[in-house]
């Protein structure tokens, strides 16, 4: 029986409309990452993979995309890290027999961290969005990578007319000149002693930075750092005592976004891999329909 082989249209049909193409691929591809994270330890996460190489030959039909998503399933059998990465986008290029000069990937996920509440011994997960780019253009490697913060803000406006509304509560149930000190803390903590509460709202930090060639930071360690430099993250499982040294330190913390923004601005510029970078700070006001945000970049 005669076989007849099946048709190549990619490899035998030449372009009706000669020309190159910047990028050609495929986005939103699952595939099975494994990351260094906590106590050193691998952790497998679930991605979607964006990849692209460049069409450089105009006649060619197309590029060859089920060579991409052979070379991407590969990435499940190795460390995801810088060097494996390089290596995937150069098998990229590679696989196209001489069409591509150039490929990208853009990996996004969820990083998914065991997090301690703040007394009580308690713990529970918290994940953080991450997005990590990396081009090769010829030789050349340059990465950048994504991450959202979760944190929790306290109006300083709001915080110092709770505080007037308090001295002026104060003032009206106390008229004499001296105050016994039992009744009045027995006063603060009645239900009469609830005069006004700070508005808060739950609060993000979206952050890029370009690592170009320089080695990726170790994400649980990144998300440590950012935490404590804004200084009120979201909790995670808490008890009574967690939930009242979290309202300590939200009172100790109060901040408009400009401070925020300020505190990872300054961040960022004192970590030695970012080449460039790009924040928007959002805090969604429970005071406002309206959302209060602040956006910075290091290079125009």
């Amino acid at each position: 029986m005669l076989s007849i082989p099946m048709p190549d249209v990619t490899s035998d049909v030449v372009s009706a409309s000669p020309a190159t193409l910047q990028w050609v691929g495929m986005e939103q591809i699952a595939v099975p990452i494994s990351m260094t994270l906590q106590d050193d330890a691998l952790q497998q996460l679930s991605a979607k993979a964006n990849v692209f190489v460049s069409l450089e030959k105009p006649e060619a039909k197309g590029i060859h995309m089920s060579r991409l998503h052979l070379a991407l399933n590969k990435l499940a059998e190795r460390e995801c890290n810088q060097s494996s990465i390089d290596e995937l986008l150069e098998e990229m290029v590679r696989s196209q027999e001489g069409i591509s000069k150039n490929a990208k990937i853009e990996l996004s996920f969820d990083l998914l961290l065991k997090k301690p509440a703040l007394l009580s011994g308690e713990f529970g997960f918290q994940s953080y969005p991450v997005v990590l780019r990396a081009e090769r253009h010829g030789t050349e490697l340059n990465c950048e990578m994504e991450i959202v913060i979760p944190y929790s803000s306290t109006c300083p406006c709001s915080a110092a007319l709770a505080r007037q509304l308090y001295a002026n509560a104060i003032n009206q149930q106390f008229p004499d000149s001296t105050v016994e000190k039992v009744e009045l803390m027995e006063w603060i903590q009645s239900q009469a002693g609830s005069v006004a509460t700070p508005h808060s709202q739950r609060s993000y930090a979206y952050i890029k930075m370009a690592l170009g060639t320089n080695e990726w930071p170790h994400l649980p360690s990144l998300v440590v750092e950012l935490e404590q430099l804004i200084g009120t993250p979201v909790q995670t499982a808490v008890k009574r005592s967690d939930e009242q040294e979290f309202a300590r330190l939200n009172a100790e913390n109060l901040m408009f976004c400009e401070d925020a923004a300020k505190r990872v601005k300054l961040g960022l510029e004192g970590m030695k891999s970012v080449t460039d970078y790009w924040l928007k700070i959002q805090h969604r006001e429970s005071l406002h329909a309206h959302d209060a945000v602040v956006v910075d970049q290091k290079f125009r």
